[in-house]
C-alpha cells in the first residue's frame, strides 16, 4: 500500500493528477483523455459541474477534470490522512495556501498549484492501457519544469513535502524522486534550460509508452487527435486537442523504468 510518513505524522498515501482544461476546448480534451486512457468519465461534480473523475477499467482512478477557465494546464492532489496538519506543513516548508475548503489549495515556493485532499481510500494502481494500433501506455508521472534559478529549492520542497527522496544526481536536467510501491504518479523535477523564458512553476503529464514502442502510441494519440510537436531520442513532445502539451516517454508502463 502507497504509505510515506513524516516525522509529524502526514502521510502521502495517493495522488492525482488534474488535467484543468479550457471551457471551449474542455469536451475535445476530456473525449482525448477518455480514449488514450481507456476510461469512462464519471457524473458531473461542483456548482458547475466543471470537475470529473476519468475510471479506469481495473485499480482505483488517479486522474481528474476540471473545466477552468484560461490556458490548460495540470495540478496535483496530495492524498492525506491529515488535511490541516498537510497544509501547515506545506507552508512551513514554503509553500502559499490560495485556498481552504474541504481541501487546501496552496502554490509551490516556485508557483506550482496543488491541493492536499482527504485519503478517500484508494490504494491499486490502475493496469497499462492498450492502443488500438498494440501500443501500451500509462499515465505515471508528473514532470515539474522549474527554472534553473528555483530548482535547487523546489526540488528540495517536493522531497520534504512527500517524504520522497531525491533519486540520482542533482546536478542533472531531469531528477525523479523515489516513489513508494504502488503510488500511481513518479514526480519528476525538470531543470529548465537558460533560453526558457518562463519564470514560474509549471508541470506536464509524462505516459510511458514503451511497450513496446513509442511510435505505435504516438500514432494511436495522433489517429486521437493529438499533434506531434518534437521527437527525442527518449520521448515525444505531443499536443492534446484542448492545446495540453505532455509526453511519451520510453519508460515501461508496466515497471517505469527506461528499458536497456
Amino acid at each position: 500500500m502507497p504509505d510515506v510518513r513524516h516525522d509529524d505524522g502526514v502521510r502521502v498515501v495517493w495522488t492525482t493528477l488534474f488535467l484543468d482544461l479550457p471551457t471551449d476546448r474542455f469536451d475535445a480534451g476530456v473525449t482525448f483523455w477518455r480514449a488514450v486512457t481507456g476510461t469512462v468519465l464519471s457524473p458531473p461534480r461542483g456548482d458547475r459541474g466543471q470537475f470529473a473523475t476519468l475510471l479506469p477499467p481495473s485499480g482505483d482512478a488517479f486522474l481528474r477534470v476540471q473545466d477552468l477557465p484560461g490556458e490548460p494546464r495540470v495540478h496535483l492532489d496530495l492524498h492525506v490522512d491529515d488535511v490541516d496538519s498537510a497544509a501547515a506543513r506545506a507552508v512551513e516548508l514554503g509553500a502559499t495556501e490560495l485556498m481552504r475548503e474541504e481541501h487546501v489549495v496552496l502554490s509551490s515556493p516556485g508557483g506550482f498549484v496543488f491541493c492536499v485532499v482527504r485519503d478517500a481510500g484508494e490504494r491499486v494502481r490502475p493496469t497499462p492501457v492498450t492502443g488500438a494500433r498494440g501500443g501500451r501506455s500509462l499515465v505515471d508521472q508528473l514532470a515539474v519544469d522549474v527554472p534553473a534559478p528555483l530548482v535547487d529549492e523546489e526540488r528540495a520542497f517536493w522531497s520534504a513535502l512527500t517524504g520522497w527522496a531525491v533519486d540520482g544526481d542533482t546536478a542533472r536536467e531531469l531528477v525523479p524522486l523515489e516513489r513508494p510501491a504502488g503510488m500511481p504518479l513518479r514526480i519528476l523535477v525538470q531543470r529548465l534550460g537558460d533560453d526558457d523564458v518562463r519564470t514560474r512553476v509549471t508541470g506536464h503529464v509524462d505516459l510511458a509508452a514503451a511497450g513496446p514502442d513509442r511510435d505505435v502510441v504516438v500514432a494511436e494519440h495522433v489517429d486521437l487527435g493529438a499533434t506531434l510537436v518534437e521527437r527525442f531520442p527518449q520521448w515525444t513532445v505531443m499536443r492534446d486537442p484542448a492545446g495540453l502539451v505532455y509526453c511519451l516517454t520510453d519508460r515501461s508502463p508496466d515497471t517505469g523504468r527506461t528499458p536497456t
